[in-house]
């Protein structure tokens, strides 16, 4: 056998086949009915009717299923230790959300061994797989100590190579009385520390976290050691994240609840996308971002599930679609273009978050005809099975597909 051969399998019986390529099929989602999709190696090498296939070394038959692109997650924060159900349950019984609650997971973060957060972390990415994530960026923000953002970084780097610095998460209780000491801190020592293990840089703009010229300062440092900058942004209130996102060119602004009119123009201007994290405002009773505002003025729109211990603990890129389509005015497509090729957007990747030609092979097998099927069984486990990189994934449902 020729020892550059990469071995190919046609997955065919596709009833619906989103390829995110509107080369390609009907629309934005360049949809494709009684479809087929070629497989060689870890890529996608061709995409059509089924009608036309070409040969392939095996065939796989999913049986009038829909396919796909894996999700792509841009926004989560998995490295942590602890529980923070009680805040959840009291939250639920009419206490409001606020930033300060962070400091109890850092408190469980710094006091946990480094088997205990690898397991964690371990544990979520296997359960976002699961449910169809391919791609999924992590970010740290619980440690805020060197050692320990340090500790997070390197963590989340044997999982992903979308490793976010977030040192700028929060003020800790030990600089409480001299935040700029802090943020000379995250500027230094630990972005010294985290930035060999980083790709990205993130600071949660927001009152009673960083303002404005912290939330720059540490940006620009950032910057300057290479990592490209991402914002919490107007995820409270209105403030000046969204703003500071787009003049610095970050790759997102993330949660954009609370926008006037010039943040619209800003993000629908410029090269940043705006993300989006409903699980955030369903786990919090928070207004829901307007993202029909969004997209009629423009801008790139992403989802992410945020997945963390307190203001959204869920993995569910489908369960944020279902929420965006009923709370946020987005259509069925326009949720799942968000959920994958948004995702990509997000994070500067040109190889995931669609089904064509030259991709990676990340794809997902719903145990539905179509994908309108997320939005429209809410709740209900639809992923069949899933493939990264051309391989059947550890913990798909069907992992011969």
């Amino acid at each position: 056998m020729d020892p550059h051969h990469r071995t190919s399998t046609l997955i065919t019986g596709i009833g619906s086949l989103v390829t995110n390529d509107p080369a390609l099929g009907k629309g934005p989602l360049g949809l494709l009915t009684d479809a087929a999709l070629l497989v060689e190696g870890s890529d996608v090498a061709w995409a059509g009717p089924a009608a036309g296939a070409p040969a392939a070394d095996e065939r796989v038959d999913v049986g009038g299923r829909a396919v796909i692109p894996g999700f792509v997650d841009s926004h989560s924060h998995l490295v942590f230790a602890g529980d923070r159900t009680d805040e959840f349950h009291a939250r639920m019984s009419g206490r409001p959300y606020t930033a300060g609650g962070i400091r109890t997971t850092v408190d469980a973060t710094r006091a946990a061994d480094d088997d205990q957060l690898r397991a964690v972390v371990s544990r979520h990415v296997r359960e976002a797989v699961q449910q169809g994530t391919t791609t999924l960026e992590i970010k740290s923000g619980y440690g805020l100590t060197v050692a320990d953002e340090a500790r997070a970084v390197s963590i989340a780097a044997a999982h992903t190579d979308e490793v976010t610095y977030l040192g700028a998460h929060l003020v800790p209780p030990e600089y409480a009385d001299d935040p700029a000491g802090y943020v000379d801190l995250v500027t230094g020592p630990m972005l010294d520390a985290c930035a060999p293990h980083a790709r990205w840089a993130d600071v949660f703009c927001e009152r009673g976290a960083f303002d404005g010229d912290q939330a720059r300062a540490v940006l620009t440092a950032a910057a300057a050691r290479g990592l490209v900058p991402r914002v919490h942004a107007n995820q409270l209130s209105h403030g000046p994240g969204v703003q500071l996102a787009v003049e610095l060119g970050a790759a997102s602004a993330d949660h954009c609840t609370f926008l006037t009119d010039a943040d619209v123009d800003a993000l629908a201007q410029g090269g940043t996308v705006a993300t989006l994290l409903p699980g955030s405002d369903f786990s919090t009773r928070s207004p829901y971002p307007d993202a029909r505002r969004l997209l009629d003025a423009g801008a790139t729109v992403a989802l992410s599930p945020n997945c963390n211990p307190g203001s959204s603990y869920t993995s569910s890129m489908a369960f944020c679609i279902a929420l965006a389509v009923r709370e946020m005015r987005m259509t069925p497509d326009e949720a799942l273009w968000a959920a994958t090729a948004g995702g990509a957007r997000a994070l500067r990747r040109t190889d995931v978050g669609r089904l064509s030609p030259g991709a990676r092979a990340d794809l997902v097998v719903l145990e539905a005809p179509s994908p309108v099927h997320l939005a429209y069984r809410p709740g209900v486990p639809l992923v069949s099975a899933v493939r990264r990189a051309g391989r059947p994934c550890a913990g798909a449902a069907s992992p011969a597909v």
